[in-house]
């Protein structure tokens, strides 16, 4: 209960700084989109474009512009969620947590080396493991029902004799044994033992199949987070070449080399990578966190512990 908690909080702490930098970027397009509705107006009034390119430049800017109510509505409820999670009246932390922060971006290299031992960790595997030992110590309780019994009966104490004028102090053992043979519950016994045994055989096959699912869990988390790194990667690089082209696009209208058409395009694919581009980085640290909670709470790999 504990780690899906932590994991909660952390998932929904790292929405609240991908909803945030999404907000900045937005706006940042926004001062962008209006310079350029301004330019567009200017030029119209000054007779070197038509009224197209001024129409063009505000549905662009007022496009942009409503994305802003649904981000900050998203922004509001996230910390709202956070505070239920931690227990807090909504709006208690909204002072804190509305500062806008960068998104965390772990290192790669934390998931590298990681002990296979650690899977144990798991909750689900631990009760798994000890439901099966107690099955399988079910087994040898029942067999031992099948088993001749040996009771001694008496007791053992000191008796002291009179002699003559003197004492002698011997041991006395009273009592007897007897032996039991299960001979007539012989049939009820073994049906226990194969009962007992086929319990432990569901317990096996339960314990694999929580074995099985958590290695699943694990790639899955692995892969999720080795892929979406190579995206941010290339959404990286896509971001940088559409901040170039905007920036030659805009020069060009400008100067008159060009119309409105391509300033209006490299703007609207600007602001849709660089909106992509915060999201993979909030994805990768999702991803993160999954693979940590699916290993049962994070660990120490291989190669930290080296350099230690």
């Amino acid at each position: 209960m504990l780690l899906s908690l932590i994991s909660e909080v952390s998932l929904n702490y790292i929405e609240l700084r991908t909803l945030q930098e999404r907000l900045t970027i937005a706006n940042a397009n926004i001062a962008i989109q209006n310079d350029t509705y301004q330019l567009s107006l200017w030029r119209h009034e000054a007779g070197l474009v038509d009224a197209l390119s001024v129409e063009q430049s505000l549905y662009n800017l007022e496009s942009s512009r409503a994305m802003i109510p649904n981000l900050r509505y998203s922004i509001s409820e996230t910390i709202n969620r956070i505070a239920l999670l931690l227990g807090e009246h909504p709006g208690r932390l909204n002072e804190e947590l509305e500062k806008t922060d960068e998104i965390p971006c772990p290192s790669l290299s934390i998931a590298i080396g990681i002990p296979a031992d650690v899977i144990r960790r798991r909750p689900d595997i631990r009760r798994a493991e000890r439901e099966l030992a107690r099955e399988t110590a079910k087994i040898g309780v029942a067999m031992a029902e099948a088993y001749p019994k040996l009771s001694l009966t008496g007791s053992i104490g000191i008796e002291t004799l009179a002699l003559s004028g003197s004492s002698v102090t011997t041991k006395l053992i009273t009592g007897g044994g007897f032996v039991t043979f299960p001979v007539f519950r012989a049939g009820a016994i073994r049906q226990n033992i194969e009962v007992q045994s086929a319990i432990q055989e569901q317990a096996l096959i339960k314990y694999e199949s929580v074995i099985l699912n958590a290695i699943k869990e694990i790639e899955d988390a692995l892969k999720s987070l080795l892929e979406e790194n190579e995206r941010k990667e290339i959404l990286s690089s896509a971001v940088e070449s559409a901040k170039s082209a905007s920036d030659l696009a805009l020069n060009k209208y400008r100067s008159g080399l060009s119309d409105f058409n391509s300033v209006l395009d490299s703007q609207r694919s600007l602001l849709a990578l660089q909106d992509q581009l915060a999201q993979s980085k909030g994805l990768i640290a999702k991803n993160l966190i999954k693979l940590y909670k699916a290993l049962g709470g994070g660990w120490e790999s291989l190669s930290l512990a080296e350099k230690n």
